[in-house]
């Protein structure tokens, strides 16, 4: 028998998965398959592919092959996390040539105050997390509901949730305070800083990159749906443009980012709108949608001659360039840039526009690289390196799933 763990990560209408087996003789686990169910709760379709034809490779040293047969299915409609699951699960015991679930691993967005670390998952701590979901309203119930799904049908199964927010513990107290007064700080307004999974991938990736320089002054930015910046010391994240919830920051494709305060004010005086209508507006109707009235998918703004378009991609730059003269303050210099993140990874035009305003910090565009897509985007000899590093949030869930089923 091949020992697996099946890695989770819930949306509101999806839920993204890998199956990794458990090296024998330690190591990283490794990938065998991954799938994605979108379209929950109306529509449903699974799709489920197989590792690389390496990793298939590696996978079968030390007994248990990969699942071989993948997924391309509708799924009986109006079906959400339990029932997308339930069909997962199948798959792996009947595709899996001896695998063994020994646990499951989840990405929860938020461990408020009193949450860091990786954790096994009880119905007491489900219960406490819970209390979180207006925090993070677009992610936190989602993300919770694949593991009371897997209690109910599979209660021995160990469960270890993993938090975005965790990565982001030790950043100063100073730096995680509002300007509000302290009794409502202890109650848990405060900034806590997201996307800490990605930010933990890349931070362990970075010596293989930027060698001596790793333990550095190095701003990640992590461009996608989502999108945030860490400024990271000594592999340790110092500052984070996300604050108390996953709306701060950067214009997103979505997502508001940043705002004055007092146009929600506004917007509930003058406009009549409440907090159902403001969540919307900010969540949903926001970003590089609102702004461009055409799109949040950075690829058709590209590709589009509207002036709109161009005002939405100039506007996100140009709160990325913000951010990251911010950021540097806060770290008091830049050694390194890293790119990741879906548009991080993959937008060559928006990496170019971010570092070529960012001369003044040293920084240094190679187009011929940039538009490979990297791994390093600035030349030889530049005083500030860039990078593209392809994040891997799942892996690490899956390393923190072990050490936690270890100890």
């Amino acid at each position: 028998m091949t020992e697996a763990l099946l890695i989770l990560n819930a949306g509101s209408t999806s839920l993204k998965f890998t199956v990794y087996r458990v090296a024998p003789g330690g190591g990283d686990p490794v990938p065998l398959a991954k799938g994605v169910a979108d379209g929950l709760g109306d529509t449903p379709h699974l799709r489920i592919t197989g590792a690389s034809d390496g990793a298939r490779e590696g996978a079968s040293d030390g007994g248990g092959d990969a699942p071989k047969d993948g997924v391309d299915e509708d799924l009986a409609p109006g079906g959400r996390h339990e029932a997308a699951l339930a069909r997962v699960l199948g798959w792996i015991e009947a595709y899996g040539a001896g695998l063994r679930l020994i646990g499951a691993g989840h990405r929860i967005v938020h461990g408020g105050p009193d949450f860091a670390a990786p954790l096994r998952l009880t119905p007491a701590i489900l219960r406490r997390l819970k209390t979180l979901n207006p925090l993070a309203p677009l992610h936190q119930p989602h993300n919770l509901a694949p593991v009371r799904a897997l209690a109910r049908s599979h209660p021995d199964l160990p469960q270890v949730g993993c938090f975005d927010t965790g990565f982001h513990a030790t950043n100063a107290p100073l730096t995680t305070r509002y300007g509000i007064p302290r009794d409502l700080h202890d109650q848990g307004i405060r900034r806590y800083g997201f996307h800490g999974l990605s930010y933990e991938y890349i931070v362990s990736t970075l010596p293989a990159h930027l060698g001596p320089v790793a333990g550095g002054r190095v701003v990640i930015a992590h461009l996608g749906g989502g999108a945030s910046m860490c400024a990271v010391h000594q592999g340790r994240s110092v500052a984070s443009t996300m604050g108390f919830s996953a709306l701060d920051g950067l214009l997103m494709t979505t997502r508001s980012g940043a705002i004055d305060p007092g146009v929600l004010l506004y917007l509930m005086a003058e406009k009549g709108m409440g907090a159902a209508d403001l969540s919307d507006l900010l969540y949903r109707r926001s970003g590089l949608l609102g702004v461009s009235g055409i799109s949040g998918d950075m690829r058709r703004l590209l590709a589009s001659d509207a002036a709109e378009a161009r005002e939405a991609v100039d506007l996100f730059t140009y709160r990325i360039g913000r951010e990251l003269g911010s950021l540097a303050a806060a770290l008091g210099g830049l050694d390194a840039l890293v790119f990741t993140g879906g548009i991080g990874e993959h937008a060559a035009p928006v990496r170019a526009r971010v570092i070529e305003a960012a001369a003044w910090l040293g920084l240094r565009l190679d187009p011929a690289a940039n538009a490979a897509d990297g791994p390093r985007i600035s030349p030889e000899g530049a005083a500030v390196p860039a990078f593209v590093i392809p994040t891997n949030e799942d892996l690490i869930i899956a390393r923190h799933t072990l050490e936690v089923l270890r100890t």
